[in-house]
């Protein structure tokens, strides 16, 4: 049999169309398959063959067409986009990971003949580097450089489809003049201001931080060191001004599983939108009135206005303006300041109480009702009270809130609880609890009228009352974003492009001016110096006034490379251009990216960052575009309402764990040489003969469990190593990392690869001749009923087998696109192809041209985990056919034929027995559906058997004549039938 593929148009789409031409009825099949048993398999070879000629083919494609092309509608494109990396200067198995599911998606998408744009490019700023530059005494830019070469030649091993003449690095001033230009258009839209502030400053880094790079425990995210705070001039960009925006249209990302709703939870709590009320607490002091000039009441916010009845004292912060004034006259409250000024915040529950300072709760002034409510509150200093929160002074409710309950015992001296709020419905307060309560439930008898309602449906109406009664009481909403400070005081990031002047204060710098580059400081990274190089680079820094032309000095300070980030992929659009960021072709044509691939851990700070420029940029550039990549489809009033938004979808995959070996005595990580891992599935510790503790651990150099993803690629190949990337754990889950499950990755292509290599010598040695046939599964099953029940037992064999196999195929087809389109089932792709491989194989009876085609669809199917093992079998199937990647070629994605619903099973395979003992086997029809009823049955499928030549000659005899049967026993589907015979006397 000759089999060949060619192009021919199908309904206006172009389609692949296999061609066979029959075979005789038998061929040589099992001696071929021997003679390539001992074919040689070396993908790391095939993975250097096809990447030298993907390279010389991506070449030639640039040529012909440089850049990336916008000239085909925005439907025929598809943007897919992973995380870029930090050049650290060495990959890891997290890398791979993330980059083989986006390459996975990206040749799926291509072999369905999309116009993807897969780029790929380095997050070169950051501290890292400027450490690296001080520790070796080399400039920054050539550590940097270095590093991106030598992982660049990594991830070229992993046999991805990346497009570098889209390459980019944010060191490059190239890139950062764009940088510097939407600095300067989102300072010309209000939406950058200098101001003081007290600051989150690392005293390790030598760096302010901004709000969302301190943990909770109040140390820095990269040095882990405990954050200080200082006032500095700063820069910052106005994120708060689109909270509303970025709040809203979380909503629409959440839908059709658009973003995970882990991500966009976490962004919602972050943006920390919350309604409450603002209440303003009268002081008043036993002592000289100039203590409390311009401080005669405090305004403090709640989320929990409800709890107004239950407020017992008040909390002040040791940084509020009260307590700065009041320090000033009275030593003691200087000496507490002393004693907690080394305390942990959050946890600190030491209290002052300020003896000559008390606070009035405005609801005892509301009404006569609440008269009992008019006694004075003691006013304490509270460590845990946040000074810059709100007004840093928090109404203490012991009742509701844990910190406050805490609080409460250990500085009163009675530790009395007042519930305002009580889970019982009657409202009774004589609560006895041990702890706070925190949820809702309903008003007692210390709110008067209130008692007994419902807490959460009363609190508008509670703040409402105490507003028209005594002006003290005002609804609010807060949010927790605050603006993004992006002032940085290190050399390795993007200069700040303004110039200070005495005489015209800060002046953007012109545009033609940019990029401000930065200076060579070559003797700083020599001499191992800290701090930032830029103060004192004078040749740099002194420059003159763009506005008056007199002596002016340059910003000292770098933006956050978050900042660099939060654009990047727009700049992959539209790479190349010199005017500007992003031409309007490219955003309307590329832009937003469709998959957006990366780790959940960039949920708050990349995510949320980049989701605001691209609304600023997009909104600012663009402002009469029409709204439609979220489904919104309006017209935005302001930029500040655009509902831009720049990723369609996110996935965000697991971490990778790798196996760890704890001693069982000590608890101590082993190394590699300390394991005695000659059987793999009992290993001991060298040193005692005992068995390790085993466990997954995320990787590290402690633990000693990290892999270097280019020594197992050098081993095993790309291919394997990506299919078994993928096969170990879905997408979003955490993948323990096994070496040795790699073996059955590897047997499976061996199988496919030498079934390929058998077919084709099949049909190289074909002789039989004949006229080309298209073939088509759904022509080719589509014989009458009578058709197949005229077919004799080798055809009828053949004919099943080729409905099995050609079943499997259709199947396969529907599931693999299905996880494709999905992304987070990516590890069943690999199981299904497993499967698919074992019905082809294991069914040699099927016809050949059904095998064949079936083959072919496996392969193309299998192109997207194993591209270089695919485009070998591809090779070897259809010599002639150029590669499978090859977007010159009509789609190569198989789809469908239509055929499922004829792949029914038209003659069933039938073991006969009486009275237990099998007598023969016999292929029948199956059973029409008006066969209905026990009796109708045993008659119908009695008369098919006796149909068969050897049932009539065994089974129609007098002495056994089934049709004589006392009972008969019929399998589900007719697939064994158990004739009873009456004994014979």
């Amino acid at each position: 049999m000759y089999l060949s593929r060619t192009i021919r148009k199908l309904t206006g789409r172009s389609r692949l169309t296999l061609f066979t031409r029959p075979l005789a009825r038998t061929s040589p099949i099992i001696a071929i398959h021997r003679s390539y048993a001992t074919a040689q398999l070396d993908l790391p070879a095939l993975d250097r063959t096809w990447r030298q000629k993907w390279s010389e083919k991506q070449r030639l494609a640039q040529q012909r067409r440089p850049g990336v092309d916008v000239s085909t509608t925005p439907a025929d494109h598809m943007y897919i986009l992973s995380m870029f990396p930090y050049p650290s200067g060495t990959l890891h198995l997290g890398h791979l990971r993330v980059y083989t599911v986006a390459d996975v998606v990206a040749r799926y998408h291509k072999l369905r003949g999309r116009n993807v744009l897969l780029p790929m490019g380095w997050d070169a700023f950051g501290l890292p580097a400027e450490n690296a530059a001080i520790e070796r005494g080399i400039d920054p830019a050539v550590w940097t450089r270095d590093n991106i070469a030598h992982m660049k030649e990594q991830l070229e091993l992993m046999n991805g489809a990346f497009d570098w003449s889209t390459e980019l690095a944010t060191c490059d001033p190239a890139f950062y003049k764009h940088t510097q230009k939407l600095f300067l258009l989102l300072h010309q839209e209000g939406l950058v201001t200098r101001q003081r502030a007290v600051v989150n400053w690392d005293p390790v880094d030598g760096t302010v931080l901004a709000n969302e790079q301190v943990d909770s425990e109040g140390r820095s995210w990269r040095s882990g060191a405990k954050v200080e705070q200082r006032p500095l001039e700063q820069w910052f960009l106005r994120i708060t001004a689109f909270k509303e925006a970025l709040l809203r249209d979380l909503d629409e990302l959440a839908k059709d599983d658009g973003w995970p709703e882990r991500v966009v939870t976490m962004q919602k709590n972050w943006l920390g939108r919350t309604k409450g009320a603002n209440y303003r607490f009268p002081l008043t002091v036993d002592g000289p009135r100039r203590r409390l000039d311009g401080l005669d009441e405090l305004e403090i916010y709640t989320t929990r206005p409800e709890t107004i009845f239950g407020v017992q004292f008040v909390a002040v912060s040791p940084d509020s303006r009260l307590v700065r004034e009041l320090a000033r006259f009275d030593p003691e409250i200087q000496d507490y300041l002393e004693t907690v000024a080394d305390g942990s915040p959050e946890s600190d529950m030491r209290g002052y109480r300020i003896p000559y300072v008390q606070a009035h709760n405005p609801v005892g002034r509301a009404a006569p009702a609440f008269s009992h409510q008019a006694k004075p509150l003691p006013v304490f200093i509270a460590p845990y009270v946040r000074g810059d929160y709100e007004t840093g002074a928090v109404m203490g409710v012991p009742a509701h809130d844990a910190r406050d309950f805490a609080f409460w015992k250990r500085n009163s001296s009675s530790g009395d609880v007042k519930y305002a709020i009580s889970p019982d419905p009657a409202g009774s307060c004589a609560v006895d609890m041990d702890e706070p309560y925190l949820g809702p439930g309903y008003m007692t008898e210390l709110a008067g009228s209130y008692s007994r309602s419902r807490s959460d449906e009363v609190a508008e109406s509670i703040v409402e009352q105490i507003q028209s009664e005594t002006q003290m009481a005002e609804p609010r909403t807060k949010w927790k974003l605050r603006d993004w400070l992006i002032s940085r005081q290190r050399y390795w990031g993007t200069p700040i492009p303004i110039v200070h002047c005495r005489r015209c204060g800060p002046q953007p710098v012109p545009d033609d001016q940019l990029p401000v580059e930065l200076p060579k400081v070559d003797h700083h990274w020599a001499d191992g110096r800290v701090g930032n190089p830029l103060e004192s680079a004078t040749d740099w820094v002194n420059t003159s006034c763009p506005k008056c032309r007199g002596p002016a000095k340059r910003d000292t300070d770098t933006m956050d490379t978050f900042v660099d980030s939060s654009w990047y992929y727009m700049r992959f659009a539209d790479p190349r251009n010199r005017d500007g960021p992003i031409s309007e072709a490219a955003a309307r044509t590329r832009l937003p990216v469709d998959i957006y691939i990366g780790g959940v851990e960039h949920a708050i700070l990349h995510l949320l960052y980049a989701r605001f420029f691209y609304k600023a940029i997009m909104g600012t550039l663009y402002p009469k575009d029409v709204v439609a990549n979220n489904g919104a489809g309006r017209v935005a009033e302001s930029p500040h309402e655009s509902s831009h938004e720049p990723f369609k979808r996110l996935i965000t995959q697991g971490m990778v764990h790798g196996k760890t070996y704890l001693d069982p005595d000590s608890g101590r990580f082993l190394k590699p040489d300390e394991v005695d891992l000659s059987n793999a599935s009992e290993p001991r510790v060298v040193a005692s003969g005992k068995r390790p503790v085993v466990t997954y651990e995320k990787m590290s150099k402690s633990k000693h469990n990290g892999v270097d993803p280019t020594a197992f690629i050098s081993k095993y190949g790309a291919d394997a190593t990506r299919a078994h990337i993928l096969f170990q754990a879905p997408v979003a889950d955490v993948l323990n990392w096994d070496d040795d499950k790699i073996a059955g990755i590897s047997r499976w292509l061996r199988r496919v690869f030498d079934h390929v290599h058998m077919l084709a010598a099949a049909a190289a040695q074909d002789t039989s001749g004949g006229e080309l046939i298209p073939f088509h599964g759904r022509a080719y099953f589509a014989k009458s009923e009578g058709e197949v029940n005229a077919m004799n037992e080798d055809e009828a064999t053949r004919w099943e087998d080729g409905i099995c196999v050609w079943r499997a195929v259709q199947e396969s087809i529907a599931s693999i696109t299905a996880s494709c389109d999905r992304v987070y089932s990516l590890n069943t792709v690999v199981s299904t192809l497993m499967t698919l491989t074992n019905v082809i194989i294991d069914k040699p009876d099927a016809p050949e041209c059904v095998r064949r085609a079936a083959t072919i669809n496996l392969v193309r199917l299998l192109a997207p985990i194993a591209p270089a093992f695919a485009e070998e079998c591809w090779s070897v199937l259809c010599p002639n056919e150029g590669m499978i990647f090859d977007e010159t070629l009509p789609a190569r994605w198989p789809v469908p034929d239509g055929s499922l619903a004829l792949l029914k099973f038209n003659r069933v395979k039938c073991t006969v027995a009486v009275n237990g003992k099998r007598r023969c086997v016999v292929h029948i029809p199956a059973k029409p559906a008006d066969v209905e009823g026990d009796g109708a049955l045993e008659a119908w499928i009695t008369e098919q058997i006796l149909e068969a030549p050897e049932a009539r000659e065994k089974l129609s005899t007098p002495e056994n004549d089934i049709r004589k049967a006392t009972k008969v026993f019929i399998m589900k589907g007719g697939r064994g039938v158990n004739y009873l015979m009456p004994k014979i006397s």
